[in-house]
């Protein structure tokens, strides 16, 4: 059974980065459509970035400019870059992957 398994989340300062991995298995990185969603307290889960299997890539304007989705398609691993953190970016983290793979979540709190 394929999974996702997230890792790299944690507490970082406002203007800190963070780098999220997301480990998969098989084929899944060049078949799908992949990304990461994200899930702040009272708050409806939304997209934040997605990668084709083409390798084009996708943004929410809320952090256009600061993170960035890339992904290593021999390691199965999909990578979230977030730089110049904001506290609003506080939220659990999922890997996801077309149409409804999702993985366990990673928390990131931004704060002073």
């Amino acid at each position: 059974q394929v999974q996702l398994v997230e890792s790299g989340g944690g507490l970082v300062q406002p203007g800190g980065s963070l780098r999220l991995s997301c480990a998969g298995s098989g084929s899944i990185f060049t078949t799908f459509t992949m990304g990461w969603y994200r899930q702040a307290p009272g708050k409806q889960r939304e997209l934040v970035a997605s990668i084709t299997r083409g390798g084009s890539t996708n943004y929410a304007d809320s952090v256009k400019g600061r993170f960035t989705i890339s992904k290593d398609n021999a390691k199965s691993t999909m990578y979230l870059q977030m730089n110049i953190l904001k506290p609003e970016d506080t939220a659990v983290y999922y890997c996801w992957r077309w149409p409804d793979l999702w993985g366990q979540g990673t928390q990131v709190t931004v704060s002073s």
